[in-house]
């Protein structure tokens, strides 16, 4: 077996503790060789992780992909709006990427990678790690066999968490569409490629709906201050109140690693004092919604409603495909899907679980595609390559501009040439 050297750029949560752990636990298959992150301390700890020296470690990815070429591939991690330049310049170099998801928080970007990925004859593969799930993997083949016949309609919901909403969309690096991407792209750019991937057919219009509701200024409760710690009035009662979230521990709320490294008690508590996670959540400059619903029409005729929303208990993502000869209805949470055949009214509840962390074994699923494409020379067309992913981006993209514009249906085919036009004038 060919061993794949990779070098990572941006050792924050995604890249360093969700797809590098690939690489530790399957030496034959790959080696990290160079980390670039602007981080001292993230940087230290990918050099502990993976026995780095110092002549492997970069400050920024300018440094690492300015060097002659270290290795086959390079993983793309950095925050959304830093995207677009390391993966050309990746590619003009002749690296093979991974690249998180989002592709870009512009349109025209994506549609440029994608192209260049495909001019350059190389793999660009993006981060829809759901695809590689064995629940959703399960609920693909179901599909595929006929089990419900032609799909008509899909119902999906897709359950933020209200502590994860509040951690990541509030608080966080995802709270504003200025700094990152709008919430459609962010968090549920998944949600589109999984809807399009199981309809499988062309999105041809999409309309959406959706807005910024309780995380406002307005909304603060009386007593409130700037910080939790500031001697607010309502903090001990308050459902997102920093200290009692980020001060559990870290074995028992992953989301209390996230705010400083290392995570000691000491550190936690500081960036909650001076930090973004110790602001209230009424008083931060985030502007992303907190909910939204989008509706889909695809070829043929089948329909798709999809519904994210911050103010749940859990985590999940629940999904209704009712098909011309029967129906499913899934649960990741559970990872358990139940099928209904109508033409004998058998029911199946079928489990997918295996125990598998990260995405229900999605990061881990990606990390061995994207290696065994690269060992077989698979460079295009492939489960989740850029020329694959492109078309959920642009339906969350258009989704986006009806949102703006009032529920006003986007005509995909219109919007899409338009996008072409654009780039191809550059």
């Amino acid at each position: 077996m060919k061993k794949i050297k990779l070098a990572l750029i941006g050792a924050g949560a995604r890249g360093l503790l969700s797809y590098a752990p690939y690489v530790r636990l399957h030496p034959d298959e790959a080696e990290l060789v160079a980390v670039a992150e602007p981080d001292a301390a993230r940087r230290a700890e990918a050099a502990a992780q993976f026995g780095l020296t110092e002549s492997q470690l970069y400050d920024s990815w300018e440094e690492l992909l300015g060097q002659p070429r270290l290795c086959d591939a390079v993983l793309i991690c950095t925050q959304d709006r830093m995207h677009f330049g390391p993966t050309m310049a990746a590619l003009e170099r002749g690296y093979h990427v991974l690249l998180e998801k989002p592709m870009s928080n512009d349109p025209l970007e994506c549609v440029r990678m994608a192209q260049a990925a495909d001019r350059a004859g190389l793999l660009l593969s993006i981060c829809h790690v759901s695809r590689y799930a064995p629940f959703w993997q399960r609920l693909k083949s179901l599909l595929a066999e006929g089990a419900i016949g032609e799909v008509v309609s899909i119902q999906h919901n897709e359950n933020v968490g209200y502590l994860h909403y509040a951690h990541s969309f509030v608080r966080g690096n995802w709270r504003n569409d200025r700094l990152s991407s709008p919430m459609i792209l962010a968090k549920s750019c998944h949600d589109m490629d999984l809807i399009r991937w199981l309809v499988d057919a062309e999105c041809e219009r999409i309309s959406s709906f959706g807005s910024l509701k309780h995380f406002r200024t307005g909304e603060a409760p009386a007593g409130s201050t700037e910080r939790c710690t500031d001697g607010c009035a309502v903090e001990a009662a308050c459902p997102y109140s920093a200290p009692r979230f980020y001060m559990q521990p870290v074995e028992d709320n992953p989301f209390a690693a996230l705010i400083a490294t290392p995570p000691t008690e000491e550190n936690r508590m500081d960036a909650i004092r001076r930090g973004p996670y110790g602001r209230c959540v009424y008083r931060t400059d985030n502007n992303v919604v907190d909910h939204q619903v989008v509706n889909m029409e695809f070829a043929g005729g089948a329909t798709a409603m999809f519904s994210m929303c911050g103010f749940t208990r859990d985590i999940n993502r629940i999904v209704q495909i009712m098909g011309t000869k029967g129906e499913i209805r899934g649960d990741l949470l559970k990872e358990e899907i139940d099928l209904f055949e109508f033409a004998n009214g058998e029911r199946s509840v079928i489990s997918t679980f295996t125990g598998a962390v990260g995405h229900q074994g999605g990061d881990e699923g990606i990390m061995r595609r994207f290696l065994s494409d690269l060992r077989e020379g698979n460079y295009s067309g492939t489960l989740t390559s850029a020329q694959t992913s492109l078309d959920s981006h642009l339906m969350a993209f258009a989704a986006e501009t009806s949102r703006l514009k009032q529920g006003a249906v986007v005509d995909m085919r219109e919007y899409k040439a338009a996008l072409l036009a654009g780039a191809a004038s550059d």
